[in-house]
This record gives structure tokens, C-alpha cells and sequence, in this order.
């Protein structure tokens, strides 16, 4: 019997470091992002669009992406941290 509830108690360690602790981290980590945005940042959205922060508004949590084609509206949790801060990433020194 103590061996089946250790066995328990032992899956749901791994499931929780392995799967859920990353899992709350990196949203953590993203709402840190969207929070730290302003505006003339350069991003890109979940969906692949490229453009400049044109305007951020508190109330309804959006912002607007000026883009080659015009102004767009999104909700700030549209924007991909990962593609964003490459391309904000400093150019790398040549040797």
C-alpha cells in the first residue's frame, strides 16, 4: 500500500516540475513582457506580422502596431515575446 501511494506522490513530482512549473514560468514571463512594452518597440505578433508600437492603451490592454500598410489594433497578448526580442536583441560584434 505505501508503495502505490509513494508511486503517486512520485508521478505527480515529475508531472509538476517537468510540465506545470515551466508552464507558469514562461506566463509569468510573458505577462512581464506585455506589461514592459512601449511604444517605437519593434514586434512581432503570434501571427507573423511585423511592425512598430504606435500606441499603447491601459484600458482595454491593446496596443496599435503601425505596419508598411498602415495602423493595426491588437490585444497586447497577440504579441510573440520570443520573435520580439530578437529582433530587439543588439546587432552581434563581428570578429
Amino acid at each position: 500500500m505505501d508503495t502505490n501511494l509513494l508511486m503517486i506522490v512520485a508521478m505527480f513530482a515529475v508531472v509538476y516540475f517537468f510540465m506545470i512549473a515551466p508552464q507558469m514560468k514562461r506566463a509569468k514571463n510573458e505577462k512581464k513582457f506585455a506589461a514592459e512594452l512601449k511604444r517605437g518597440d519593434k514586434v512581432v505578433t503570434k501571427s507573423g506580422m511585423h511592425g512598430k508600437i504606435a500606441e499603447l492603451n491601459e484600458k482595454d490592454n491593446s496596443c496599435v502596431i503601425e505596419t508598411m500598410s498602415g495602423k493595426l489594433k491588437f490585444d497586447r497578448a497577440a504579441i510573440s515575446m520570443e520573435s520580439s526580442r530578437v529582433l530587439n536583441a543588439p546587432p552581434k560584434e563581428k570578429k
